[in-house]
């Protein structure tokens, strides 16, 4: 059975560049969602707009996401240890599961509070300082959501996703609430204050449902996605003339950034043992060149074992 980490000659190692660390993106969003909240408070009270206090209330249930993305990153860059074999990758789909369960809530509380003003009528005042509070949040939440987006893309870290998702919601619902301030301001029709905000929570629902979905298929260990377990095939397949002549019990799954994969991989009778050693450790290089950050697990088995339907060309049809 060939296993990443036994020794194997150091010219058939992948050089990869290092995988940047997460921390830092998700300290970034908690410092940006602390500086917000104040703002959107402090604007709330003086204009009496419930949709900024609404924004205020979106900002405070990202910042508690943001913490959560933030120590859910660290813990998943431990290494392996005695109690976790397989590491703590999937802290950070934990995470992301904790993150959209808040939003739904926060979501509620939000679509409440914009009810209640909108049977009040409550009145809004000095909207000029609450325009310019929510137009530097958009701006601001736009900026840091794109750089916490590609150090997700970077990382493959699911945390800093759903922490992005967070950022780009509040962005565009803070556009939607800068319209109704200018239109409120412009018309005087005090309805669209608590109208819109019913729009953003709605808007907030929809985002910490797509989190939630995401995250728990990780959970329960979905299989990864299509294009990806055509990849490991496609590699599989390119070793039939090292001797590979089948493979069946291909299994996937995904912990946080890192994926999971084992098969068991038939070879031709003569195959040396010492050759399809390192043949399944060539190819559990190949599948890590096209997935980041795998883990491949390889079971060497006779050619005898070839079920039908899994065979694999001694030469491609190229």
């Amino acid at each position: 059975m060939a296993r990443p980490g036994l020794s194997r000659p150091a010219s058939v190692v992948p050089v990869r560049p290092p995988v940047p660390s997460r921390t830092p993106a998700a300290l970034l969003s908690i410092v940006s969602n602390t500086a917000l909240i104040l703002l959107k408070v402090v604007a709330g009270s003086i204009t009496g707009s419930v949709a900024i206090l609404t924004e205020a209330m979106h900002s405070a249930i990202d910042l508690v996401a943001s913490i959560v993305a933030y120590f859910s990153v660290r813990k998943a860059e431990e290494p392996a240890d005695e109690s976790h074999r397989y590491g703590h990758e999937k802290v950070e789909n934990l995470a992301a599961a904790i993150e959209g369960m808040l939003i739904l809530v926060g979501s509620g509380v939000i679509a409440f509070e914009a009810i209640r003003r909108l049977l009040d009528d409550a009145p809004v005042e000095n909207l000029g300082f609450g325009i310019a509070v929510i137009a530097f949040s958009m701006v601001a939440n736009l900026g840091v959501s794109a750089f916490i987006a590609r150090r997700a893309r970077e990382t493959d870290s699911p945390a800093l996703e759903g922490d992005a998702a967070h950022l780009r919601t509040d962005a565009l619902t803070s556009g939607g609430v800068l319209i109704a301030l200018v239109l409120v301001e412009t018309t005087g029709a005090t309805w669209l204050d608590p109208a819109i905000a019913l729009v953003v929570a709605a808007a907030i629902v929809a985002a910490g449902w797509r989190i939630l979905t995401r995250s728990t298929r990780v959970l329960v260990d979905e299989s990864l996605p299509v294009t990806e377990m055509d990849a490991i095939r496609e590699e599989i397949l390119a070793f039939g003339p090292r001797g590979v002549a089948g493979f069946h019990k291909l299994r996937t799954r995904r912990a946080g950034a890192r994926r999971y994969v084992d098969l068991h991989v038939q070879f031709r009778a003569g195959t040396t043992l010492e050759d399809a050693h390192a043949t399944a450790h060539a190819l559990q290089d190949a599948i890590r060149r096209r997935l980041r950050q795998a883990d491949v697990l390889i079971h060497l088995e006779p050619e005898d074992r070839v079920q039908p339907g899994t065979e694999v060309p001694p030469l491609r049809s190229d």
